[in-house]
């Protein structure tokens, strides 16, 4: 039940808005006919924004403890190497 509640609320994508523009002069699909489309620019609630900061930083938080762990593994091993 709580199932169908939930593709109820789905919102159906926007496919009209352009984020970059991909009719680039060079490419095979370039079409010279086709008018530039400008991005608008959208408005964001603080609450949307911080839920878009928060997953950009779950998304890069495994190469930070990466980058960490082998930092933390370099200068324990240059502590033993020296010591």
């Amino acid at each position: 039940m709580a199932k169908k509640k939930k593709e109820k609320e789905r919102v159906e994508l926007d496919m009209e808005t352009t984020v970059a523009n991909m009719n680039v002069e060079g490419f095979s699909w370039y079409d010279p006919n086709r008018k530039n489309n400008k991005t608008q620019k959208t408005t964001v609630s603080r609450k949307e924004y911080r839920a878009m900061v928060r997953g950009a930083f779950r998304a890069m938080l495994p190469m930070f403890a990466c980058i960490i762990a082998g930092a933390c593994l370099m200068v324990l091993l240059a502590y033993l190497w020296l010591k």
